[in-house]
């Protein structure tokens, strides 16, 4: 059997690969879609959003996450949460399907009773691979969750170029939505070679309910949270000035969430296996923030650095407007993967409902700073935004040391060197650079500055987590 300290690494390495490659892709499709789409193409299917994730989350019901928490999760569990999914997901489309109308009269786009009626259709067909996904995740089976995941982004990215291409506009990234949670949830299907049982039976369910309506209401308020802004910006602004700051938000998020989704995909399964041993639970969550502020810190600090380059190279000069967006948004979206780290230590402790009063208060927070500043413009209310991330990891680490006593000054040693030294680099990268007008070769120095002296800099100070991946690196060779 394998020991768990290396069936962690081996799920953080898969989790890498995984989000890394559809980071990747991402970019590639991304990238494709931009040039080729305009700022209302994206401002309409982004008005869209926080209904289907709502959605997701009310079908899903937080039961995923309960099912990591026990210990051995029984046929008849699995079965009960597919069939909750499946009921609860086809009701949620019937009603979005009927409110559709509405949607677009709130927004007074038109165009969006029929383009959302489509994108709708993700949320009954992803309610299919929620067990599945679910089971892999458990189980740490992140290869397999990387190869469904690569294959569906790969085929629903194509689709979605080749229909860009040929002038569906917006509707070609609806159609990629449902292509994409269409194809990976089958290849989790053909993974796990699970199916449910007969005949249904949701009583298991009723056991995991207070566990898992803390992390439904949690994760419904972490969704608005992160959505808010698109949705009051999508009221008060032009379609234009929302399809600019979804490109912007886009790509923070495809940053922070590199390193947040390798994290979260091992982080609470693991935690959860420890069990009640605390010092040994403080011990992989000490490790696990060293690696996260390791990555995150330049990852973040590093794009910011280079967003006015890396716009108008990739996706042109109209998008140049976001570039400031992006570069405030990737300030916050540094301290985001901790954020994810603290969440994952609370919920395995079982304090979901820990979990709710953090994100009840950050999302009220939010909107009280964003309602406040509306009327100073969309700069004034993303520079809130941000700031409140990076305020609020105060807040999930008083939170975490009400049940599990952690010194502040520890985590700090754990994280900041590494901020500061990031810092100090894209400093470095940005002044000795300005001297060069062409962007793209002001683009490649920078990032190769600021990694040379980074890494140099971890290197020269003997830095332990630098150490421990190149070690895991040369096992695999």
């Amino acid at each position: 059997m394998e020991n768990l300290k290396e069936k962690t690494a081996k799920g953080i390495a898969w989790g890498a690969v995984n989000n890394g490659t559809t980071q990747v892709l991402n970019l590639v499709f991304g990238i494709v879609l931009a040039r080729r789409l305009s700022e209302a193409d994206y401002g309409i299917l982004a008005l869209i959003t926080i209904f289907t994730l709502l959605a997701g989350c009310i079908q899903s019901a937080g039961f995923s996450q309960a099912l990591a928490n026990m210990r051995r999760p029984a046929q008849r569990d699995y079965s009960a949460v597919f069939w909750f999914n499946i009921l609860a997901g086809s009701a949620i489309y019937v009603l979005l399907f009927c409110c559709a109308p509405l949607i677009a009269r709130f927004f007074n786009e038109p165009l969006l009773t029929d383009v959302s009626r489509l994108a709708f259709l993700t949320i009954p067909i992803s309610a299919l691979g929620i067990v599945p996904n679910a089971k892999l995740w458990i189980e740490l089976r992140n290869r397999e969750m990387a190869i469904a995941n690569i294959a569906g982004l790969t085929v629903s990215g194509c689709i979605g170029m080749w229909l860009a291409w040929h002038d569906w506009c917006y509707w070609s990234l609806a159609w990629q939505q449902v292509a994409y949670i269409s194809i990976s949830g089958l290849l989790k299907y053909v993974f796990t070679r699970w199916h449910p049982s007969f005949p249904i039976d949701l009583s298991p369910i009723r056991p995991m309910l207070r566990f898992s309506s803390r992390l439904l209401l949690t994760n419904i308020l972490t969704v608005v949270s992160n959505n808010v802004l698109t949705f009051i910006f999508g009221k008060i602004l032009p379609i234009g000035a929302v399809g600019q700051f979804n490109q912007a938000n886009k790509w923070n998020t495809m940053g922070h969430s590199f390193i947040s989704n390798t994290m979260a995909q091992v982080a609470q399964p693991v935690l959860a296996n420890v069990g009640n041993e605390q010092d040994r639970q403080e011990r992989v969550f000490h490790k696990m923030l060293r690696f996260t502020s390791f990555v995150c810190f330049p990852l973040m600090l590093g794009l910011a650095l280079v967003a006015h380059e890396f716009i108008v190279l990739t996706i042109t000069a109209k998008w140049e407007p976001c570039v400031p967006l992006l570069q405030i948004l990737c300030v916050g979206g540094a301290f985001l993967p901790l954020h994810t780290l603290y969440q994952n230590f609370i919920i395995s402790r079982g304090r979901s409902d820990m979990y709710l009063y953090c994100i009840a208060l950050q999302i009220v927070l939010l909107i009280a700073l964003t309602l406040l500043l509306a009327p100073k413009g969309i700069m004034a209310m993303v520079t809130a935004f941000s700031a409140l991330n990076v305020v609020f990891t105060a807040c999930w680490h008083l939170a975490l040391n009400r049940i599990h006593p952690l010194p502040a000054t520890t985590v700090l040693k754990d994280t900041m060197p590494f901020a500061v030294i990031a810092l100090v680099c894209v400093a470095t990268a940005y002044w000795s650079t300005l001297w060069t007008p062409v962007f793209w070769l002001r683009l490649t120095l920078r990032i190769l500055i600021t990694a040379i002296l980074y890494l140099g800099i971890m290197k020269a100070l003997h830095v332990k987590t630098l150490d421990e991946c190149v070690d895991f690196i040369k096992k695999k060779r």
